[in-house]
């Protein structure tokens, strides 16, 4: 029964995926940033990250190619936001629990 409900392999390696790029203490910051601040572009999110402009692009690119996040262009700037409330829910959920554990301790 157990076996059964469990998701299939290209989906556990596809979450395995993500949870690689939330990893990164560098893009959870940024996407941290996204969370706190709505749409940004990458000259606002490495101001607020402490990060690099190129850095940022970088690991922009990355969560974008994921699904993580989405990009709207307006001329010649990228605008970047979580790619849906599920990423929000996700974070959301997640620094819950880490500030339940700190409670706890």
């Amino acid at each position: 029964m157990v076996t059964a409900a469990l998701p299939a392999d290209d989906k556990i390696t596809e979450l395995a995926h993500v949870f690689g790029l939330l990893a990164d203490p560098g893009r959870l910051r940024i996407i941290t940033a996204l969370l706190e601040g709505g749409e940004m572009c990458v000259c606002d999110i490495a101001a607020a990250c402490g990060h690099s402009e190129s850095g940022v692009s970088h690991a922009l690119r990355l969560l974008r190619a994921s699904g993580v996040v989405r990009a709207r262009r307006s001329g010649r700037m990228a605008y970047y936001r979580l790619a849906d409330s599920h990423v929000r829910m996700l974070l959301d959920l997640a620094l819950a629990h880490v500030g339940h554990q700190e409670d706890e301790a």
